[in-house]
């Protein structure tokens, strides 16, 4: 025998002891739905090795004939779900039954509340269909051999759900896993094939394996239904996409949704078409309630499903959809395409290029469908994949018009951070002669709202969009125009509203300009290589100064961004505009001692990078000039 066939005991992660307690307290109103987990664990097995075994027929032990097999034993109080599919090595029973391996963990658990109710959403949206077990069982027992590996390498795991389980190499003769729910006390009508008939076929009547159960006749001597030694198909068994639309009802989309997603949520909205012509192929998406917690994890991959002529081909093709669209789940099913398809071949593949291209416009479709026609599932969409949207803007330049009629941003039109004005209403609202659409990037809602350089965009009435998400800086270098308007950030360049300013202003600016060209040439004099350029503006009303990157330059907000990234970012000097009116630029301007008028230039500069969110070179310096002049203010 080799070192691994010793029975060992091993400690859960922590974190999957976390979640079997709220999976067997928070989700015990609905736990029926263990067996569609376990059900849809067995499919997916199925399904690994069809795909497996494309490329290795052996794999396949001379039984080809998948199917998932539910048994009972009345005198055990066992429950058993039995399949056929490629089964599990002893390191992978570790790694996917003793570890959560996800991104986004963490935040999973902080972000629980403690209320079943909502909790048993999160837990549905991380997905650890296998730990639902534990909600009617008390021990489980799982037997499993992975496909090609001879029969003394199955192994038996073993736990009662509470901080450890055990591990032991035994022999399992044929390929496949076995898992054996010894049943909790008060769960003794999961003991009747009638029951569970039901469960099978509410929950999982769309999988396409056979789910089969012994065959139950009456016995009248005993007045119960006695088991007997005939197989049948518990569910259709047919591919639920392949029938016609009209004889499928809601709640088969729905369930088939959380089968395909592993998702205890309906989904937000679906959309199922079959292509004709000189392509044949059927979809199936769905656009989910919520976000997956590694939605952000770029190593994670699609959620579609491939299928050829019904057979089940590979998980997650991510060839089948853009990245921008990592949310959606769902079937393709192509009738053109060679069984013998790999990843390799798909990424030169004509005729996947065209199903994606046929892909993308049917999920955006069905989001101008939810934006028109039902806001408040788009405003659900927007809340948990609006920023993976923006991404498309980037990435599909083809579709980026239909794009940017589905982003929602916050404005000053309504001052909160409410994420509800469509880049229509902007210019349905635009004023006479404006000609532009204004925008505004910070790192914070609060520090876009507040920012120096809205203030004479404030007095005029005219709206601007307030973008403070990371993705907005890299999206708005792709979306430069909307509707034959341009769009322009209120931070960089010459700001000139055109016809939203009459001539008794410009000549006003002007006048301006002359009359404080001795003190900007002053105060850059002494701010020297810190600034490009000093003048006065026409931004401001209320605040001193503000600083504006150039017009072909990087935003202070995206040059901070690069850095904190550690990217190496050249650096954008940038130009100071103060105003006039300003109380304290009328004192600076009156100032006679030189190294007074030396702080009250730093000041001013130091407070206008504060107030767009920057971090100052020297604070303590900062500091320090503050506190002088506030002490001789404060002396006179």
């Amino acid at each position: 025998m080799t070192g691994e066939t010793h029975k060992e005991t091993l400690g859960f992660q922590a974190e999957v002891q976390q979640l079997m307690k709220l999976m067997i307290h928070s989700l015990y109103s609905n736990k029926e739905i263990f067996l569609r987990e376990l059900i849809s664990n067995a499919s997916d097995a199925s399904d690994k090795l069809r795909f497996e075994g494309l490329t290795d027929e052996a794999l396949y032990e001379n039984d080809s004939d998948l199917k998932i097999r539910i048994s009972f034993d009345k005198a055990a109080r066992t429950l058993s779900i039995s399949d056929n599919g490629i089964g599990m090595s002893r390191s992978e029973v570790i790694e996917n039954v003793g570890t959560i391996a996800k991104s986004g963990t963490k935040e999973f658990f902080q972000s629980l509340t403690g209320d079943q109710a909502k909790d048993s959403h999160l837990i549905g949206q991380f997905g650890v269909g296998f730990y639902s077990a534990f909600i009617v069982a008390d021990k489980v027992t799982l037997i499993t051999r992975r496909a090609g590996l001879t029969k003394e390498h199955g192994v038996c795991w073993e736990s009662g759900g509470e901080g450890d389980y055990t591990l032991e190499t035994v022999e399992k003769e044929t390929r496949g896993t076995d898992v054996i729910l010894h049943l909790r006390e008060g769960e003794d009508e999961l003991l009747s094939g009638m029951r569970l008939r039901g469960i099978i076929r509410k929950y999982s009547d769309h999988i396409t394996l056979p789910i089969v159960m012994k065959k139950e006749e009456w016995d009248k001597d005993k007045s119960e239904n006695v088991v007997t030694d005939e197989d049948e198909t518990v569910n259709q068994a047919n591919a639920l996409w392949a029938r016609p639309k009209n004889e499928i009802t809601q709640e088969q989309y729905e369930e088939f949704y959380k089968h395909v997603a592993h998702d205890f949520e309906p989904p937000l909205a679906y959309t199922h078409s079959k292509v004709e012509g000189k392509q044949e192929y059927t979809q199936l998406l769905y656009v989910p309630s919520r976000a997956p917690f590694d939605l952000w994890d770029r190593e994670n991959r699609h959620g579609i499903k491939l299928y050829i002529r019904r057979v089940f081909i590979m998980d997650d093709a991510e060839q089948l959809m853009p990245y921008y669209m990592r949310f959606v789940r769902g079937v393709i099913d192509s009738n053109d395409l060679p069984l013998n398809v790999s990843r390799e071949i798909l990424q030169h593949s004509k005729d996947i290029d065209a199903m994606r291209i046929g892909s993308v416009k049917k999920v955006l479709s069905m989001l101008e469908d939810l934006a028109e026609n039902h806001k408040e599932k788009y405003a659900t969409f927007w809340k948990e994949f609006g920023l993976v949207l923006k991404e498309g803007v980037g990435e599909d330049f083809s579709n980026k018009e239909r794009i940017a009629k589905l982003l929602r941003f916050a404005s000053t039109h309504t001052d909160t951070d409410a994420q509800d004005v469509s880049l229509e209403d902007y210019v349905s609202r635009m004023k006479e002669g404006q000609d532009t659409i204004y925008f505004v990037t910070a790192d914070s809602f609060a520090a876009a709202k507040n920012s120096p350089h809205l203030e004479i965009f404030r007095k005029k009435g005219i709206e601007v969009i307030l973008l403070h998400e990371r993705v907005d800086e890299w999206m708005v270098s792709h979306l430069t125009e909307f509707d034959g308007k341009s769009m322009k950030s209120v931070a960089k360049g010459d700001l000139d509203l055109g016809k939203l300013q009459d001539e008794s202003e410009k000549a006003e600016l002007e006048k301006e300009a002359d009359e404080f060209k001795e003190l900007t040439d002053k105060i850059k004099e002494v701010l020297g290589d810190k600034v490009k350029e000093v003048r006065t503006t026409n931004r401001l009303t209320s605040s001193p100064a503000c600083l504006v990157a150039g017009a072909q330059d990087l935003s202070g907000n995206l040059e901070r961004m690069l850095k904190a990234a550690g990217q190496n970012v050249p650096h954008s000097t940038p130009v100071l505009e103060i105003n006039p009116q300003h109380p304290i630029v009328q004192k600076i301007k009156s100032e006679a001692g030189q190294e007074r008028f030396f702080d009250w230039s730093f000041i001013l500069f130091d407070q206008a990078m504060l107030s767009e969110g920057g971090q100052l070179e020297d604070p303590a310096g900062f500091v320090h000039r503050l506190n002088g002049l506030m002490l001789a203010l404060a002396t006179h």
